[in-house]
Formats: C-alpha cells, structure tokens, sequence
C-alpha cells in the first residue's frame, strides 16, 4: 500500500508576523483531526504579494490567510470574492478551488462569535470602533448584518472612516456614522460594544490607543482585535473603569476554525484548538 508524503500546504502572508501564533492552534487542529496538513508563517513585505499569489496557485496549497498589510492589497490576484468579502472590500482567507484564487473574510465573522463565545450579541446594540482598516471593516458589516443599531466608526483619516461608515449604511439595515479621533477622544455615552480595531498595543509596542479612557463605563463591553497580548493596556484599562472585557484570542481562534473548514471541509476541534492557543500566553 503506497503512503503520500506530501502535505497539504495551509499558511498566513504578514509583516509583521514573526509574534503571530496562529500556526499553533492550526496545526493542533490538523494533528487532532488526523490531516496530513501544515501551516506555513511566512514573512511577505509590500511588493512581494503579486509573486506570492502565483506561487499559491502553483504549489497547489489549499489556502492562506492575509494579515497586515495584505487585506486589502490581494484584492486584483484574485479569481472571486465571497458575498461578504465583497462587501467588506478586504480579504483574510484565501481558499484554492480548481486552481482559482477564492477571498473570503472571516475576521468579522470570528469577532461575532468570540461574542456569542461571552453570551453577548450585537442585535439592537450601539458598536463603536477605532480604526477603520482591513479589521475594523469586517466587524463593522458582520456586527451590522447580525443585527446591530448603529455602527460609529472613530478613525484619524476621515476619508477612510466615512467611507466605512457609508458603506455600512448603504449596504446594511444598521445607522451608521463616523467621528474623527481626536485627541483624548470620548467615546459616545450609548455605546455598548467598543472595538478596538487597530494594530496599537501589538507586541513588541505598549502603547495605547489616544481615548478618554473615564469615557468608558461598566455598562460597555471593551473588545481587542489585538491577540499578543492577550490582556492588553486597553482593556486593563477598560476593565479598571468596570467594562466588560473579550481579548483577541476568542476571535483568533473562531477565525482559525473558520479558515480550518473552508481549507479541510471538516469540522473545527474548536476547544483543542483553543487550549493549544491559550498555551502560548
């Protein structure tokens, strides 16, 4: 009986991405589930991305995921978008069927169930986000189709906040508004879900979003896109002013299950790969 040794071929493009664990909890799912699957951490500057694509394609790899900054920049080396990555405009999960490039965005839907995970939901809440990039994007569109009231984007590039906030009013059933980040902004009294959407406080950096941190009150729910680490000065923070708080890994790890389905077509071992995560912090 002859034996594959060749792998099916899963991977993340990044830089940075030397602190991203998500190789960690991939593999343990394959491991768990038996698959005969690797997930690949690979550096990607600007510029590398179109050369990547191809080699995508070309090794037969099953798919990959996009971090910064890559979401947006994939777009034109794809085949096809997903209904949800179109309306998003941003990409973190490639899956290859029949040799074409398919973008799908996950990173909206995981941060919905890294809410559902807490026994929250956004349906009829007030969702505010800093940041208005590739992230920031996705949970604004999957907060607003699961039902939210109304999405304020809170970013320092007008431009870029109104047109996320005109998107999700035109394309959804939720209000939607943007509010330039000011200095020391307050965040809106009504809000229930506050999103930290950005790259600030990602390992090695410490610092801290410019917010008027005694603008946050125990009825809100502070939430972090960013994962290492866990516990960031932003949600210390929150928490110290009674705010309930989610930190990155509940998204990250609904994200890699996400990815882990589409890839295998398999159910995720959501609590292994959880646990395998929770090791690394």
């Amino acid at each position: 009986m002859s034996k594959n040794y060749r792998a099916e071929l899963t991977g993340c493009f990044g830089c940075p991405i030397d602190e991203n664990p998500t190789g960690v909890l991939m593999e343990a799912g394959y491991a768990a589930k038996n698959l005969n699957y690797r997930y690949l951490t690979i550096r990607l500057e600007d510029g590398q991305l179109e050369t990547a694509m191809k080699a995508v394609r070309i090794f037969g790899m099953r798919g990959v995921n996009l971090t910064i900054p890559h979401k947006v920049k994939v777009l034109p080396y794809l085949d096809e978008l997903s209904p949800a990555a179109e309306i998003i405009g941003a990409v973190n999960t490639v899956i290859v069927r029949d040799r074409k490039l398919i973008g799908e965005n996950t990173d909206g839907k995981g941060f919905v169930r890294s809410l559902a995970d807490s026994g929250i939901s956004p349906a009829q809440k007030n969702v505010a986000i800093l940041g208005a990039g590739g992230a920031a994007r996705a949970i604004a569109v999957e907060c607003a189709l699961a039902g939210a009231s109304e999405i304020t984007i809170i970013n320092r590039t007008p431009a870029r906040g109104e047109e996320l906030a005109r998107l999700v009013g035109e394309k959804t059933a939720a209000r939607a508004r943007f509010l330039p980040w000011t200095d020391a902004m307050a965040i809106p009294e009504n809000t229930d879900i506050l999103v930290q959407a950005t790259n600030i406080g990602l390992f090695p950096d410490a610092s801290l979003p410019d917010i008027n941190y005694d603008s946050i009150h125990p009825g809100m729910t502070a939430t972090d896109v960013v994962f290492n680490p866990p516990m960031t000065g932003f949600l210390e923070k929150a928490a110290a002013r009674g705010a309930g708080i989610i930190t990155g890994l509940g998204m990250l790890v609904n994200q890699g299950a996400l990815n882990f389905e589409l890839w295998t077509g398999e159910k995720a071992p959501y609590e292994i790969m959880y646990e395998a995560l929770k090791k690394e912090f």
